[in-house]
């Protein structure tokens, strides 16, 4: 119903959650099944912006077709169940849903590359007993909205049990500031 597979090692003590079904169908249904893989969900050195308009008539008339934002939808998916290596990138692509643009949908192309290539990854829990560990990082670009971006992670027996990564609230004025929103995100 989930679009998830759960394996269970007793003996070892372990629980191995997947989508590489949901992937594979998601995949199909865009018409991506012979993707080459790629090893980055997105490209760090291109920056989206709302202003990558169409060149050309043709161009604005063939966004009118492009599925957009069922793909982020289902991308969406993907990265709340199983997938927090590709958070970023999402909520990266989500803010052009309302206007989407050719550039905005090779971004989305490029997901679905590097989900093709780590379709047959699993999360893995308890294999070692370890605590409650937590990863958190802001961008320090501070694009020309002043919004940095908050990405937490946190692992507990060596999996990933929560992830997120948004656009802060507030406007800081330094990324040094934005971290303490960012370590304070992380408490709460």
């Amino acid at each position: 119903m989930l679009s998830l597979e759960i394996k269970c090692n007793w003996e070892a003590w372990t629980i191995h959650l997947s989508q590489c079904a949901y992937i594979d169908l998601i995949l199909c249904h865009f018409h991506f099944d012979d993707l080459k893989p790629l090893s980055m969900p997105i490209d760090t050195s291109f920056q989206l912006t709302a202003e990558q308009a169409p060149a050309s008539t043709a161009e604005h008339a063939i966004r009118h077709h492009v599925p957009y934002c069922k793909a982020v939808r289902a991308l969406n998916w993907a990265a709340l169940a199983t997938c927090p290596n590709i958070t970023f990138a999402i909520s990266t692509i989500a803010c052009f849903t309302s206007n989407p643009r050719p550039a905005h949908w090779e971004a989305v192309k490029q997901i679905f590359h590097y989900l093709a290539g780590m379709c047959n990854l699993w999360l893995l829990y308890g294999e070692t007993l370890q605590a409650l560990e937590g990863y958190a990082d802001t961008n320090s670009s501070m694009a020309k909205d002043r919004h940095a971006i908050t990405s937490y992670t946190f692992l507990t027996d060596g999996g990933a049990v929560s992830w997120f990564s948004k656009h802060q609230e507030i406007v800081s004025l330094s990324t040094t500031k934005s971290e303490y929103v960012t370590a304070t995100y992380c408490m709460a």
